[in-house]
């Protein structure tokens, strides 16, 4: 009974102290990273800004990612004391660690796979806090798209347009289109009639690009006046005229609806009520020409 009070006293008082210390520095390191984050978000909402800058994702994503590395560290170091605090010989574990480390690293390759994937992410700024991208996962058919909420070197969270939280690991990313990098483009494609006077729709065209930039409420959000690209293909008894803008990164989709309802309502008013009711568009991310890649 004696033994135990002393080992309470001395290495069961340190366990403790090691554990409550542990907790309270890992609190610590999470408070700082929330206030950090907090302060991005809230220079962002209190600015005139549309958009987060690069740099302002860049420092969100890494200040997740630097809590989860010290969080790991800490966690790690004082499992180590504690066990040495037990009556653990760390020393006579090097030999069966090193066995087990080779087993394990058999295993355990996806996980180097996925935090050396993120290191890339990160420091390569693919993508970031508040991004809004699609990441083509390998083995999956499927596309997982949706907004970025969380960024650590093992896994990617998104936060998808109905709600649902969608978690990637790092090393199973194949390509990862960024639909707010930078710039975006919004595409429209307007159907023609080969009938019709297709001067007279370019015409349209330029007019309702023209009054749409200069629109203050457009134009906080557009780069540049929306242009006309001319036919993007012929069929047997229609022609597709494509009307481009390039916009704020996340705009492209505010932007496009906006340009299609006035080009199909500016059709109806020049009487080609059959070319407005056809027409349909898309929104392209182009900060880059090409979407961004995962090795």
């Amino acid at each position: 009974m004696t033994d135990i009070n002393e080992w309470f006293r001395s290495s069961g008082l340190q366990i403790v102290l090691l554990l409550v210390g542990a907790v309270l520095v890992g609190r610590f390191v999470t408070w700082g990273r929330d206030r950090i984050t907090e302060q991005i978000d809230s220079s962002f909402q209190t600015s005139d800004a549309l958009v987060r800058t690069e740099a302002a994702k860049h420092r969100h994503a890494l200040a997740q990612v630097l809590t989860w590395v010290v969080l790991t560290l800490i966690y790690i170091l004082v499992g180590m004391r504690v066990l040495q605090n037990l009556g653990f010989s760390l020393n006579g574990l090097v030999a069966p660690a090193a066995v087990l480390g080779a087993a394990l690293g058999f295993g355990a390759q996806r996980i180097v796979q996925d935090i050396l994937a993120g290191f890339f992410i990160i420091t390569e700024r693919q993508y970031g806090f508040g991004d809004v991208v699609e990441i083509s996962v390998n083995g999956s058919a499927e596309v997982a798209d949706g907004t970025v909420e969380d960024v650590t070197l093992r896994i990617t969270k998104l936060r998808s347009t109905d709600g649902e939280m969608i978690t990637v690991p790092n090393g199973q990313i194949v390509k990862v289109k960024n639909l707010s990098k930078d710039w975006a483009r919004a595409v429209v494609e307007i159907p023609v009639p080969t009938s019709v006077d297709l001067n007279l729709v370019n015409e349209v065209l330029r007019d309702v690009g023209a009054k749409a930039y200069r629109e203050k409420r457009l134009q906080a959000m557009l780069l540049d006046e929306p242009t006309v690209m001319g036919i993007e293909s012929i069929e047997v008894d229609q022609v597709n005229i494509r009307m481009v803008a390039r916009t704020l990164p996340g705009k492209q989709f505010q932007v496009g609806r906006d340009l299609r309802v006035r080009v199909a309502a500016a059709l109806r008013r020049e009487g080609l009520g059959a070319a407005a009711a056809g027409m349909s568009g898309t929104a392209i991310a182009s900060g880059p020409d090409t979407p961004e890649e995962t090795a």
